[in-house]
């Protein structure tokens, strides 16, 4: 099978216009992460890594930093559509076919490959599910740390609830699940039993056409979280354990973000 992971680079972002090409400890945040793409495409048979980018700035970048890229309207509304538009490109180009589509945000610079690897290898193992997205099951400190976080900014982390099969069966802003008996498991379990979600999506290429195509949900825009678009129309996605980040920045969405991000790195 044939995959094709894509990192949407979007000049014109709101909060941090340019944010594809701003320096990230020596390299722009765009190349960081597409080097990561390229890492991972490496490591798996038959999957190409792209940029996919509506501004003429960031391609030339790309061109002079070797990075294979594709242009997109800079209509289209978000980097899921941007990246169905990029593999139809890229697959009129080059006369190849793509069955699975990696989205990899261009501003999510330190995924690890092993994470972009994990999602890919579920739905290739795995045929009942439409799309594959990774998590982290929290320690106790790490809970402790989400609960806290939530009390100033109530909408930041996500967690997934899954069945045994590793089915998702709700993704919420909230803390899942509620736990009655905390306090007597925290004695008993190595691990809490929350689930941080990861922003990181894999796609069978048919499953990608029909999200895209979809109107937002109704508990999609109540919680923000386009995932849900995916439930609320019977798209079975399918959830893989990983590691935690060396990094625990899951995005950079700011200046004030890339200023953390580049103190984190001084000290590695």
């Amino acid at each position: 099978m044939s995959s094709a992971i894509i990192v949407p680079a979007r000049y014109a972002s709101t909060r941090f216009p340019g944010k594809p090409l701003a320096i990230l400890g020596g390299q722009t945040m765009v190349e960081r992460t597409y080097r990561n793409a390229q890492k991972a495409a490496e490591e798996l048979d038959n999957c190409v890594a792209l940029v996919a980018t509506d501004d003429g700035r960031i391609a030339t970048h790309c061109s002079e930093a070797g990075m294979q890229y594709v242009m997109t309207d800079p209509e289209l509304p978000s980097g899921s559509d941007r990246a169905l538009a990029a593999v139809e490109s890229y697959e009129k180009s080059s006369e190849q076919s793509i069955d699975m589509i990696v989205n990899l945000q261009g501003d999510a610079p330190f995924t690890p490959p092993g994470h972009v690897i994990a999602v890919l290898d579920l739905l290739k193992k795995e045929p009942g599910f439409d799309v594959a997205t990774p998590y982290i099951q929290l320690t106790w400190d790490a809970f402790d740390q989400m609960r806290l976080d939530k009390v100033d900014t109530p909408f930041s982390g996500t967690s997934v609830v899954s069945d045994e099969n590793g089915k998702a069966l709700w993704f919420s802003k909230n803390i899942l699940p509620a736990i009655r008996k905390e306090e007597s498991l925290r004695k008993t379990a190595p691990l809490s039993p929350v689930c941080r979600h990861i922003g990181l999506y894999a796609y069978r290429k048919s499953a990608l056409e029909k999200f895209v195509s979809l109107p937002q949900g109704h508990w999609e825009q109540l919680e923000g979280l386009e995932q849900l678009r995916c439930l609320e129309n019977g798209l079975s996605i399918g959830c893989v354990k990983v590691e935690p980040s060396e990094v625990a920045i899951s995005g950079i969405d700011t200046p004030e973000d890339l200023r953390r991000a580049e103190a984190i790195l001084a000290h590695l």
